[in-house]
């Protein structure tokens, strides 16, 4: 049997026979929604956010990740609104999941310093499988390779249900916090019979230490943890801004080393990452890239009592 295809069916059924866990991005501030639906309206302003994952590589596209959103601050409701679409392709599109969020956030000040943002997020998502693309063994013919047709039971074709999220944020000038609870009704996804989508949790923080007057130069330390099923994550690192200039340095729990490049100017921002490999898979993978690019529409000015968030942008 070909090695490529028996890997990619292994993958596969892992896929179906277990509880799935979300995907995953490097630069999580630079994807705001999908880390916290709270970020929502975080910057005021129209933003536009647009990113892109390439996982193990090595392995000939097996994991691909896509991403855009759109949000900004509505002050007749006092809030921010914000749309977020991700598509997740497996195995050279064997197995596809897009996803489609409408969220709301609710931005109160509760002293002169600091202020707290929540959210509520409800998506649409849809998963397909495309069994061309399927292999099994009773397919082989031992002289001509894959010609028969298969008796395994193949799983539905696609498989779509509704979700919903919630996400709390608080934050003054030189620090935050957050806390984003994703798959609180635990839909169903299952395309091989019921497999219910776990509970994530997400718990982030970080500070900005100014390095010299006007804060073009600054230092934030950072810490992201997440739990899913018995899937625990924890990530550490810094982030460092100087002008135009952004540099990152993070270690993931027995998975990974990252480093971060990234420009800013006005209001764009292009940031690349490379996840260096760490695990047991270091020699297979060739690590993962990922880029994101953001903009921000310049806008009226804002409400004097609006507050927006600062923190790092990759």
């Amino acid at each position: 049997m070909n090695k490529t295809a028996l890997l990619y069916l292994m993958l596969l059924c892992n896929v179906i026979r277990i509880s799935a866990q979300d995907i995953q991005f490097t630069q999580f501030y630079a994807n705001p929604l999908y880390l916290n639906p709270a970020f929502a309206g975080s910057e005021y302003c129209p933003r536009m956010c647009i990113n892109y994952r390439n996982q193990w590589p090595n392995l000939s596209g097996t994991y691909v990740t896509y991403s855009a959103s759109y949000d900004q601050y509505v002050s007749s409701i006092h809030g921010g609104l914000g749309v977020l679409v991700t598509s997740d392709n497996q195995a050279r599109g064997t197995l596809k999941t897009t996803t489609a969020s409408l969220i709301y956030s609710y931005s109160t000040a509760i002293t002169r310093t600091f202020s707290v943002k929540a959210a509520l997020e409800a998506t649409y998502f849809q998963k397909s499988l495309d069994r061309s693309k399927l292999n099994f063994g009773d397919m082989i013919d031992p002289r001509r390779g894959f010609v028969w047709n298969t008796n395994e039971v193949i799983p539905m074709q696609n498989k779509s249900n509704v979700d919903f999220s919630a996400g709390i944020l608080g934050y003054s000038k030189h620090y935050f916090f957050g806390v984003s609870a994703d798959h609180l009704t635990q839909p169903d996804e299952g395309l091989l019979g019921p497999s219910r989508l776990p509970y994530k949790m997400t718990v982030h923080a970080g500070a900005l230490i100014g390095l010299e007057k006007g804060n073009s130069s600054y230092i934030s330390p950072n810490i992201l943890y997440q739990q899913q099923a018995n899937f625990s994550q924890l990530n550490l690192g810094v982030y460092f801004v100087k002008d135009h200039f952004v540099g990152g340095l993070w270690y993931r729990s027995n998975d990974a080393a990252i480093l971060l490049i990234g420009l800013q100017s006005g209001n764009f921002k292009f940031g690349y990452s490379y996840d260096v490999t760490i695990s047991r898979l270091a020699n297979n993978t060739a690590g993962s890239h990922e880029i994101s690019m953001s903009l921000r529409v310049a806008c009226k000015k804002k409400e004097k009592r609006y507050r927006p968030v600062s923190c790092p942008s990759f």
